[in-house]
Protein backbone atom coordinates (compact mmCIF):
# COMPACT_ATOMS: atom_id res chain seq x y z
CA UNK A 1 0.00 0.00 0.00
CA UNK A 2 3.04 2.36 0.70
CA UNK A 3 5.78 3.08 -1.40
CA UNK A 4 9.27 1.62 -0.37
CA UNK A 5 10.42 5.53 0.52
CA UNK A 6 7.35 6.21 3.04
CA UNK A 7 8.77 2.77 4.77
CA UNK A 8 11.24 5.19 7.35
CA UNK A 9 8.88 7.99 7.95
CA UNK A 10 6.55 5.06 9.15
CA UNK A 11 8.64 2.95 11.09
CA UNK A 12 10.45 5.86 13.04
CA UNK A 13 7.22 7.79 13.85
CA UNK A 14 5.79 4.65 14.79
CA UNK A 15 8.83 4.30 17.31
CA UNK A 16 8.42 7.45 18.65
CA UNK A 17 4.90 6.53 19.40
CA UNK A 18 6.04 3.65 21.02
CA UNK A 19 9.10 5.85 23.14
CA UNK A 20 6.47 8.33 24.06
CA UNK A 21 3.97 5.98 25.91
CA UNK A 22 6.78 4.17 27.37
CA UNK A 23 7.90 7.29 28.96
CA UNK A 24 4.69 8.86 29.91
CA UNK A 25 2.86 5.28 31.42
CA UNK A 26 6.79 4.68 33.41
CA UNK A 27 5.11 6.90 36.05
CA UNK A 28 1.66 5.58 36.42
CA UNK A 29 3.51 2.35 36.58
CA UNK A 30 5.57 3.10 39.38
CA UNK A 31 2.96 4.77 41.01
CA UNK A 32 2.93 2.94 43.27
CA UNK A 33 6.59 3.05 44.88
CA UNK A 34 6.56 6.57 43.91
CA UNK A 35 3.56 7.31 46.48
CA UNK A 36 5.25 4.96 49.01
CA UNK A 37 8.97 6.44 48.94
CA UNK A 38 7.64 10.15 48.77
CA UNK A 39 4.70 9.81 50.97
CA UNK A 40 1.93 11.76 48.58
CA UNK A 41 -1.59 10.75 49.07
CA UNK A 42 -4.05 9.82 46.19
CA UNK A 43 -5.04 13.86 45.96
CA UNK A 44 -1.56 14.52 45.07
CA UNK A 45 -0.50 12.06 42.91
CA UNK A 46 -3.66 12.71 41.04
CA UNK A 47 -2.05 16.91 41.02
CA UNK A 48 1.71 14.99 39.52
CA UNK A 49 -0.65 12.86 36.91
CA UNK A 50 -2.66 16.27 35.67
CA UNK A 51 0.94 18.89 35.88
CA UNK A 52 2.07 16.52 33.22
CA UNK A 53 -0.66 17.68 31.04
CA UNK A 54 0.03 21.80 31.52
CA UNK A 55 3.45 21.46 29.77
CA UNK A 56 1.81 19.12 27.36
CA UNK A 57 -0.84 20.86 25.94
CA UNK A 58 0.42 24.42 25.38
CA UNK A 59 3.26 22.88 23.83
CA UNK A 60 0.70 20.48 21.34
CA UNK A 61 -0.11 24.20 20.22
CA UNK A 62 3.55 25.25 20.33
CA UNK A 63 4.44 22.92 18.84
CA UNK A 64 2.22 22.69 16.12
CA UNK A 65 2.94 26.32 14.73
CA UNK A 66 6.60 25.29 15.50
CA UNK A 67 6.49 22.45 12.79
CA UNK A 68 4.62 24.28 10.09
CA UNK A 69 7.31 26.90 10.41
CA UNK A 70 11.10 25.39 11.29
CA UNK A 71 9.52 21.63 9.98
CA UNK A 72 8.48 18.96 11.76
CA UNK A 73 12.09 17.17 11.33
CA UNK A 74 13.66 19.65 13.56
CA UNK A 75 10.68 20.08 15.84
CA UNK A 76 10.25 16.29 16.60
CA UNK A 77 14.28 16.06 16.68
CA UNK A 78 14.00 18.64 19.50
CA UNK A 79 10.93 17.20 21.37
CA UNK A 80 12.73 13.97 21.41
CA UNK A 81 15.85 15.46 23.32
CA UNK A 82 13.42 17.07 25.30
CA UNK A 83 11.35 15.03 26.50
CA UNK A 84 13.80 12.00 27.37
CA UNK A 85 15.96 14.14 29.35
CA UNK A 86 12.99 15.02 31.60
CA UNK A 87 11.94 11.78 31.52
CA UNK A 88 15.09 10.47 32.90
CA UNK A 89 15.49 13.47 35.58
CA UNK A 90 12.29 11.59 37.11
CA UNK A 91 14.58 9.73 39.21
CA UNK A 92 15.97 13.28 40.90
CA UNK A 93 12.54 14.18 42.28
CA UNK A 94 13.25 14.36 46.05
CA UNK A 95 9.15 14.87 46.34
CA UNK A 96 5.94 16.64 45.16
CA UNK A 97 6.93 19.66 44.20
CA UNK A 98 10.12 18.28 42.00
CA UNK A 99 7.71 16.07 40.81
CA UNK A 100 5.15 18.77 39.71
CA UNK A 101 8.20 20.82 37.83
CA UNK A 102 9.70 18.01 36.04
CA UNK A 103 6.48 16.52 34.89
CA UNK A 104 5.60 20.19 33.46
CA UNK A 105 8.92 20.09 31.79
CA UNK A 106 8.64 16.78 30.25
CA UNK A 107 5.19 17.32 28.98
CA UNK A 108 6.40 20.31 27.20
CA UNK A 109 8.55 18.28 25.78
CA UNK A 110 6.09 15.83 24.74
CA UNK A 111 3.74 18.15 23.40
CA UNK A 112 5.08 18.80 19.88
CA UNK A 113 4.57 14.80 18.91
CA UNK A 114 1.38 14.12 18.01
CA UNK A 115 1.06 17.94 15.48
CA UNK A 116 4.35 16.86 14.15
CA UNK A 117 3.50 13.16 13.34
CA UNK A 118 0.28 15.15 11.52
CA UNK A 119 2.48 17.43 9.63
CA UNK A 120 5.03 14.78 8.44
CA UNK A 121 1.85 12.43 6.97
CA UNK A 122 0.26 15.37 5.24
CA UNK A 123 3.66 16.41 4.05
CA UNK A 124 4.39 12.69 2.89
CA UNK A 125 1.37 10.70 1.96
CA UNK A 126 -2.01 11.48 -0.26
CA UNK A 127 -5.31 12.08 1.41
CA UNK A 128 -6.51 8.90 0.48
CA UNK A 129 -4.21 7.05 2.23
CA UNK A 130 -3.26 9.52 5.37
CA UNK A 131 -5.69 8.26 8.06
CA UNK A 132 -4.48 5.04 7.53
CA UNK A 133 -0.91 5.87 7.85
CA UNK A 134 -1.85 8.45 11.15
CA UNK A 135 -3.03 5.25 12.32
CA UNK A 136 -0.52 3.39 11.81
CA UNK A 137 1.97 5.61 13.28
CA UNK A 138 -0.26 6.57 16.07
CA UNK A 139 -0.36 2.78 16.83
CA UNK A 140 2.95 2.79 19.10
CA UNK A 141 1.57 5.11 21.84
CA UNK A 142 -0.36 1.92 22.82
CA UNK A 143 2.10 -0.88 22.34
CA UNK A 144 3.97 1.69 24.70
CA UNK A 145 1.60 1.83 27.05
CA UNK A 146 1.73 -2.27 27.19
CA UNK A 147 5.31 -2.89 27.00
CA UNK A 148 5.82 -0.17 29.89
CA UNK A 149 4.30 -2.48 32.53
CA UNK A 150 6.44 -5.10 32.48
CA UNK A 151 9.62 -2.96 31.42
CA UNK A 152 8.84 -0.58 34.56
CA UNK A 153 7.36 -3.25 36.58
CA UNK A 154 10.45 -5.87 36.16
CA UNK A 155 12.87 -2.88 36.54
CA UNK A 156 11.52 -1.51 39.36
CA UNK A 157 11.22 -4.82 41.69
CA UNK A 158 14.56 -5.92 40.75
CA UNK A 159 16.50 -2.65 41.30
CA UNK A 160 14.51 0.65 42.02
CA UNK A 161 11.97 2.72 40.01
CA UNK A 162 14.57 5.01 38.91
CA UNK A 163 16.29 3.39 37.31
CA UNK A 164 13.86 2.44 34.85
CA UNK A 165 13.22 6.27 34.23
CA UNK A 166 17.02 6.64 33.48
CA UNK A 167 16.76 3.21 31.23
CA UNK A 168 14.19 4.78 28.91
CA UNK A 169 15.76 8.09 28.88
CA UNK A 170 18.40 6.14 26.67
CA UNK A 171 16.51 4.90 23.83
CA UNK A 172 14.83 8.00 23.18
CA UNK A 173 17.97 9.63 22.80
CA UNK A 174 19.35 6.96 20.43
CA UNK A 175 15.95 7.35 18.36
CA UNK A 176 17.10 11.18 18.18
CA UNK A 177 19.91 10.31 16.54
CA UNK A 178 17.89 8.35 14.01
CA UNK A 179 15.85 10.38 12.98
CA UNK A 180 17.95 13.10 12.11
CA UNK A 181 20.30 10.87 10.02
CA UNK A 182 17.61 8.98 8.20
CA UNK A 183 14.27 11.33 7.80
CA UNK A 184 13.89 14.05 4.85
CA UNK A 185 11.31 16.76 5.81
CA UNK A 186 9.48 15.90 2.30
CA UNK A 187 9.71 13.59 -0.18
CA UNK A 188 12.44 14.67 -2.79
CA UNK A 189 9.28 15.03 -5.97
CA UNK A 190 5.28 14.03 -5.02
CA UNK A 191 3.62 12.46 -7.79
CA UNK A 192 0.80 14.38 -10.09
CA UNK A 193 -1.86 12.30 -8.65
CA UNK A 194 -0.68 13.54 -5.07
CA UNK A 195 -0.55 16.91 -6.12
CA UNK A 196 -4.18 16.85 -7.82
CA UNK A 197 -5.47 14.84 -4.71
CA UNK A 198 -4.45 18.23 -2.50
CA UNK A 199 -5.40 20.49 -4.55
CA UNK A 200 -9.06 19.11 -5.09
CA UNK A 201 -9.09 18.61 -1.08
CA UNK A 202 -8.95 22.21 0.62
CA UNK A 203 -8.30 25.77 -1.14
CA UNK A 204 -4.54 26.38 -0.86
CA UNK A 205 -4.56 29.71 -0.15
CA UNK A 206 -3.39 30.40 3.27
CA UNK A 207 -5.81 31.52 5.52
CA UNK A 208 -4.99 33.37 9.35
CA UNK A 209 -5.04 31.14 11.99
CA UNK A 210 -8.15 32.76 13.77
CA UNK A 211 -10.16 31.99 10.86
CA UNK A 212 -9.97 28.23 11.81
CA UNK A 213 -10.05 29.17 15.53
CA UNK A 214 -13.71 29.95 14.81
CA UNK A 215 -15.16 27.63 12.89
CA UNK A 216 -17.14 24.65 14.73
CA UNK A 217 -15.61 21.76 13.10
CA UNK A 218 -12.56 22.68 14.36
CA UNK A 219 -14.14 22.93 18.02
CA UNK A 220 -16.19 20.58 17.95
CA UNK A 221 -13.56 17.91 16.85
CA UNK A 222 -11.17 19.27 19.29
CA UNK A 223 -14.69 18.72 22.03
CA UNK A 224 -14.54 15.11 20.84
CA UNK A 225 -10.92 14.84 21.32
CA UNK A 226 -11.32 15.94 24.84
CA UNK A 227 -13.87 13.11 25.35
CA UNK A 228 -11.32 10.89 23.98
CA UNK A 229 -8.56 12.44 26.01
CA UNK A 230 -10.19 12.60 29.18
CA UNK A 231 -11.22 8.30 29.13
CA UNK A 232 -7.26 7.83 27.97
CA UNK A 233 -6.20 9.61 30.52
CA UNK A 234 -8.19 8.35 33.23
CA UNK A 235 -7.01 4.98 31.99
CA UNK A 236 -3.36 5.93 31.42
CA UNK A 237 -2.93 7.51 34.64
CA UNK A 238 -4.85 5.85 37.45
CA UNK A 239 -5.76 2.28 36.13
CA UNK A 240 -3.18 0.72 37.35
CA UNK A 241 -3.88 2.14 40.71
CA UNK A 242 -7.42 0.75 40.28
CA UNK A 243 -6.01 -2.72 40.58
CA UNK A 244 -4.10 -2.23 42.65
CA UNK A 245 -6.30 -0.22 45.16
CA UNK A 246 -9.72 -1.46 44.80
CA UNK A 247 -8.85 -4.65 42.67
CA UNK A 248 -6.06 -5.73 45.83
CA UNK A 249 -3.55 -6.51 42.94
CA UNK A 250 0.38 -6.54 43.45
CA UNK A 251 2.28 -5.12 41.53
CA UNK A 252 3.60 -8.11 39.30
CA UNK A 253 -0.40 -8.94 38.81
CA UNK A 254 -0.92 -5.46 37.93
CA UNK A 255 1.98 -5.28 35.38
CA UNK A 256 1.22 -8.13 33.19
CA UNK A 257 -2.48 -7.02 33.46
CA UNK A 258 -2.25 -3.77 32.27
CA UNK A 259 -1.04 -5.24 28.79
CA UNK A 260 -4.13 -6.40 27.67
CA UNK A 261 -5.55 -3.03 27.18
CA UNK A 262 -2.78 -1.80 25.30
CA UNK A 263 -2.91 -4.42 23.34
CA UNK A 264 -6.56 -4.30 21.70
CA UNK A 265 -5.83 -0.62 21.72
CA UNK A 266 -2.80 -1.21 19.63
CA UNK A 267 -5.12 -3.05 17.20
CA UNK A 268 -7.67 -0.69 17.13
CA UNK A 269 -5.40 2.43 16.70
CA UNK A 270 -3.83 0.74 13.89
CA UNK A 271 -6.82 -0.44 11.87
CA UNK A 272 -9.03 2.63 13.15
CA UNK A 273 -7.54 4.96 9.76
CA UNK A 274 -7.48 1.81 7.31
CA UNK A 275 -11.27 1.33 8.40
CA UNK A 276 -12.02 4.95 7.66
CA UNK A 277 -10.25 5.22 4.44
CA UNK A 278 -12.21 2.01 3.63
CA UNK A 279 -15.54 3.54 4.45
CA UNK A 280 -14.48 6.83 2.12
CA UNK A 281 -13.65 4.61 -0.51
CA UNK A 282 -16.84 2.60 -0.41
CA UNK A 283 -19.04 5.94 0.19
CA UNK A 284 -17.13 7.96 -2.23
CA UNK A 285 -20.30 9.87 -3.08
CA UNK A 286 -20.99 10.86 0.62
CA UNK A 287 -17.97 12.40 1.19
CA UNK A 288 -14.42 11.88 3.29
CA UNK A 289 -16.01 13.89 6.30
CA UNK A 290 -18.97 11.18 5.85
CA UNK A 291 -16.71 8.18 6.87
CA UNK A 292 -14.53 10.10 9.06
CA UNK A 293 -17.69 10.99 11.28
CA UNK A 294 -19.19 7.55 11.05
CA UNK A 295 -16.37 6.25 12.52
CA UNK A 296 -15.89 8.90 15.52
CA UNK A 297 -19.18 8.72 16.46
CA UNK A 298 -20.21 5.00 16.49
CA UNK A 299 -16.71 3.98 18.02
CA UNK A 300 -16.82 6.69 20.65
CA UNK A 301 -19.92 6.25 21.78
CA UNK A 302 -19.47 2.10 22.21
CA UNK A 303 -16.05 3.20 24.07
CA UNK A 304 -18.37 5.59 26.26
CA UNK A 305 -20.74 3.09 27.44
CA UNK A 306 -17.88 0.12 28.43
CA UNK A 307 -15.81 2.64 30.80
CA UNK A 308 -18.98 3.69 32.45
CA UNK A 309 -20.07 0.00 32.60
CA UNK A 310 -16.40 -0.63 33.93
CA UNK A 311 -17.40 1.23 36.95
CA UNK A 312 -20.28 -0.70 37.80
CA UNK A 313 -19.43 -4.09 37.69
CA UNK A 314 -18.56 -6.34 40.44
CA UNK A 315 -15.66 -8.48 39.21
CA UNK A 316 -11.90 -7.88 38.12
CA UNK A 317 -12.57 -9.85 35.20
CA UNK A 318 -15.61 -8.01 33.70
CA UNK A 319 -13.69 -4.56 34.57
CA UNK A 320 -10.89 -5.26 32.70
CA UNK A 321 -12.87 -6.96 30.03
CA UNK A 322 -14.85 -3.31 29.74
CA UNK A 323 -11.71 -0.90 29.84
CA UNK A 324 -10.18 -3.08 27.33
CA UNK A 325 -12.79 -2.62 25.02
CA UNK A 326 -13.14 0.79 25.63
CA UNK A 327 -9.59 1.43 24.99
CA UNK A 328 -10.71 -0.62 21.62
CA UNK A 329 -13.23 1.28 19.95
CA UNK A 330 -11.43 4.61 21.75
CA UNK A 331 -8.52 4.14 19.68
CA UNK A 332 -10.25 3.06 16.63
CA UNK A 333 -11.17 7.21 16.39
CA UNK A 334 -7.33 7.89 17.21
CA UNK A 335 -6.41 8.69 14.09
CA UNK A 336 -9.87 10.24 13.13
CA UNK A 337 -9.68 13.89 14.65
CA UNK A 338 -5.97 14.27 12.78
CA UNK A 339 -7.82 13.00 9.38
CA UNK A 340 -10.76 15.60 10.15
CA UNK A 341 -8.07 18.23 10.27
CA UNK A 342 -5.96 17.08 7.13
CA UNK A 343 -9.18 16.93 4.91
CA UNK A 344 -10.59 20.16 5.76
CA UNK A 345 -7.74 22.51 6.62
CA UNK A 346 -4.68 23.74 3.42
CA UNK A 347 -1.99 22.06 3.87
CA UNK A 348 0.47 25.33 5.31
CA UNK A 349 -2.12 25.94 8.43
CA UNK A 350 -2.33 21.42 9.23
CA UNK A 351 0.07 21.31 12.22
CA UNK A 352 -0.98 24.97 13.72
CA UNK A 353 -4.71 23.79 13.64
CA UNK A 354 -3.95 20.18 14.06
CA UNK A 355 -1.93 21.63 17.48
CA UNK A 356 -4.67 24.49 18.11
CA UNK A 357 -7.18 21.39 18.45
CA UNK A 358 -4.87 19.02 20.27
CA UNK A 359 -4.22 21.72 22.87
CA UNK A 360 -7.89 21.72 23.13
CA UNK A 361 -8.50 18.12 24.11
CA UNK A 362 -5.33 17.93 26.25
CA UNK A 363 -6.87 20.14 28.92
CA UNK A 364 -8.82 16.96 29.81
CA UNK A 365 -5.47 15.68 30.70
CA UNK A 366 -5.09 18.27 33.76
CA UNK A 367 -9.03 18.03 34.61
CA UNK A 368 -9.42 14.52 34.88
CA UNK A 369 -6.19 12.89 36.62
CA UNK A 370 -7.04 15.33 39.17
CA UNK A 371 -10.70 15.16 39.50
CA UNK A 372 -10.32 11.40 39.15
CA UNK A 373 -7.89 11.87 42.55
CA UNK A 374 -10.15 14.22 43.92
CA UNK A 375 -13.35 12.14 43.58
CA UNK A 376 -11.41 8.71 45.06
CA UNK A 377 -10.34 10.78 48.08
CA UNK A 378 -13.85 11.92 48.47
CA UNK A 379 -16.07 8.88 47.73
CA UNK A 380 -13.63 6.16 48.37
CA UNK A 381 -14.24 4.37 44.89
CA UNK A 382 -13.64 4.17 41.35
CA UNK A 383 -17.05 4.40 40.23
CA UNK A 384 -18.26 7.78 40.02
CA UNK A 385 -15.32 8.61 38.02
CA UNK A 386 -15.50 6.30 35.08
CA UNK A 387 -19.16 7.19 35.05
CA UNK A 388 -18.15 10.53 34.71
CA UNK A 389 -15.69 9.78 31.98
CA UNK A 390 -18.16 7.66 30.24
CA UNK A 391 -21.03 10.26 30.38
CA UNK A 392 -18.96 12.92 28.36
CA UNK A 393 -17.87 10.92 25.94
CA UNK A 394 -21.61 10.16 24.99
CA UNK A 395 -22.17 13.40 25.30
CA UNK A 396 -19.23 14.51 22.85
CA UNK A 397 -20.47 11.60 20.16
CA UNK A 398 -23.91 13.31 19.38
CA UNK A 399 -22.72 16.36 19.36
CA UNK A 400 -20.20 15.36 16.53
CA UNK A 401 -23.24 14.57 14.49
CA UNK A 402 -24.72 18.16 14.64
CA UNK A 403 -21.96 20.31 14.50
CA UNK A 404 -18.95 18.96 12.62
CA UNK A 405 -19.63 19.66 9.18
CA UNK A 406 -17.74 21.34 6.46
CA UNK A 407 -15.97 24.34 6.61
CA UNK A 408 -17.25 26.95 3.96
CA UNK A 409 -14.21 28.59 2.35
CA UNK A 410 -15.27 32.42 1.22
CA UNK A 411 -13.96 33.20 -2.10
CA UNK A 412 -12.93 29.65 -2.88
CA UNK A 413 -13.14 26.66 -5.40
CA UNK A 414 -13.78 23.90 -3.52
CA UNK A 415 -14.98 20.15 -4.51
CA UNK A 416 -17.99 18.13 -3.16
CA UNK A 417 -15.09 15.75 -1.18
CA UNK A 418 -16.24 17.11 2.46
CA UNK A 419 -19.85 16.08 2.27
CA UNK A 420 -20.93 15.45 5.45
CA UNK A 421 -24.12 13.34 7.33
Amino acid sequence: MFSKDKLPILILLFLAGVINYLDRSALSIGAPFIKEDLHLSATQMGIIFSSFSVGYAIFNFIGGMASDKYGAKLTLFVAMIVWSLFSGAIALAVGFTSLIVIRVLFGMGEGPLSATISKMVNNWFPSDQRASAVGLTNSGTPLGGAISGPIVGFIAITFSWKISFIFIMIIGLVWALLWWKFVKEKPAASSQKEKVVKMDQVSQERRPLTFYLKQKTVLFTAFAFFAYNYILFFFLTWFPSYLVDARHMDVKEMSVITMIPWIVGFIGLASGGFVSDFVFKKFTNKGVLFSRKVVLVTCLFISAVCIGGAGLVTTTVSAVTLVAFSVFFLYLTGAIYWAIVQDVVEQKSVGSVGGFMHFLANTAGIIGPALTGYLVDRSGSFTSAFLLAGGLAVFASLSVIRFVRPIKYPNSKKTDLNMSI
